[in-house]
């Protein structure tokens, strides 16, 4: 099977990242996401015949991206499922930029976005494959899944019908990712016009899987399906998310002295 190659953007979250998919025509079940307990011994698992050593700065290094340059930092492929139209693309674009898409825009094929956050264990990235909802993308959406590390399901509470097809998205995802955390989310609950009531949302029950209500316009329970996911693959109940450092300073240093006589010279009159 070929490999799917990822495109990085280190130190920009803000601009789509596109890739090129190439898929196994006969998708395998991947492999289970990792169990390991501490958050930097987690290493992506696009290449799993690697061997995993330490550093000898006792750091725990990362398997690298096919044909891109390792990244100092854990990251996983998350799969972002659900009907077309419940929201999983604003959702992820208000992570990446902060705005809220108010046009609806169906996803072509899959969308790929690098999602950073910061915990007090260290920054984690999340590469979010933000899969389209319309059935006639149904055929290429396994080789979508093939290596998923966790996923979010998503549906919408004022569509009734896409939480009646919240199963079949489980039970597609299950039969490619294999023990995979998940977490179910229901989006736009900042709507009046609510059909599907917090009471009849059982099927997390039943799966044992984590559930949010969310709003991507209003930012409600924003981030929390992703500290769910972290503390997961992390086993660490007590990770929690930070803000992002301050940008560190100019590697450039300015020469006041030089800058006053150069404006001397260039302004005598000031």
């Amino acid at each position: 099977m070929n490999r799917i190659p990822l495109r990085p953007i280190i130190g920009d979250c803000s601009r789509r990242d596109h890739v090129s998919v190439a898929v196994d025509p006969n998708p395998t079940a991947s492999m289970p996401a990792p169990a390991l307990s501490a958050l930097f011994r987690i290493l992506a698992l696009f290449n799993p015949i690697d061997s995993v050593g330490k550093r000898s700065d006792g750091r725990c290094p990362n398997h690298a991206l096919p044909n891109q340059q390792t990244v100092d930092y854990p990251n996983f492929k998350l799969v972002l499922v659900g009907d077309g139209g419940t929201g999983k693309t604003t959702f992820v674009k208000r992570h990446l930029t902060g705005e809220f898409e108010k046009k609806y825009e169906p996803t072509i094929g899959v969308e790929v976005h690098p999602l950073d956050f910061f915990t007090n264990c260290g920054k984690i990235r999340f590469y979010c494959w933000d899969t389209a909802g319309q059935e006639k993308f149904g055929g290429l959406r396994d080789g979508y899944y093939i290596h998923g590390q966790c996923a979010i399901i998503m549906f919408d509470v004022t569509a009734r019908l896409t939480y009646k097809n919240v199963p079949t998205w489980h039970r597609d995802l299950c039969r490619v990712c294999e023990n995979i955390p998940i977490v179910l989310c229901g989006n736009k609950v900042d709507v009046k016009n609510r059909q599907v009531k917090a009471k009849q949302v059982t099927f997390h029950r039943k799966k044992n899987l984590q559930y949010y209500e969310i709003s991507a316009k209003s930012n409600y329970n924003f981030e929390k399906p992703f500290l769910y996911l972290a503390r997961k693959l992390a086993g660490d109940p007590n990770l929690h998310f930070v803000e992002s450092p301050a940008l560190a300073p100019p590697e450039v240093q300015i020469d006041l002295a030089a800058q006053q006589q150069l404006i001397r010279t260039l302004f005598p009159d000031k």
